[in-house]
C-alpha cells in the first residue's frame, strides 16, 4: 500500500470548542465534531507528514493501539473527510501555494 499525505482544505470553517474540533465543509455544509484522536490527525494534517508518521507520533504514542490498526482506522476517517472536501489526500507531499512559489 502506498503512503498517503493529508492536508487540511482551505474551504472549511473550523474552531476548537470545549476540547473538540468543530469543522464545517464550505463545499456541502456538512458539519463534523472530531474526538481527540480525530482532532490530533486533523491538526497534524500539514501536507508534509505522511499519515503513517502522524498516526505513529500522535496516536500510537498516546493510545494503546497498534500502528497497523490505527493507520487502517485513520485511512477510513481521512477518506470520509476528503469526500466532503475537508481534507486533501495525495500519494506524495502536498505543498501549498507559498511552498510551491518558494520551490521555483
Amino acid at each position: 500500500m502506498s503512503e498517503k499525505y493529508i492536508r487540511r482544505s482551505s474551504q472549511i470553517a473550523a474552531r476548537m470548542l470545549g476540547g473538540e474540533m468543530m469543522i464545517m465543509s464550505v463545499k456541502d455544509s456538512t458539519f463534523f465534531t472530531l474526538d481527540s484522536v480525530a482532532t490530533a490527525i486533523w491538526q497534524a494534517a500539514d501536507g508534509r507528514s505522511s499519515l503513517t508518521e502522524i498516526v505513529a507520533s500522535k496516536i500510537c504514542s498516546q493510545f494503546d493501539v497498534s500502528l497497523e490498526t490505527a493507520v487502517r482506522d485513520a485511512e477510513v476517517f481521512v477518506q470520509e473527510l476528503a469526500g466532503h472536501g475537508i481534507l486533501q489526500i495525495s500519494d506524495r507531499p502536498i505543498m501549498n501555494a507559498e511552498q510551491t512559489r518558494g520551490a521555483q
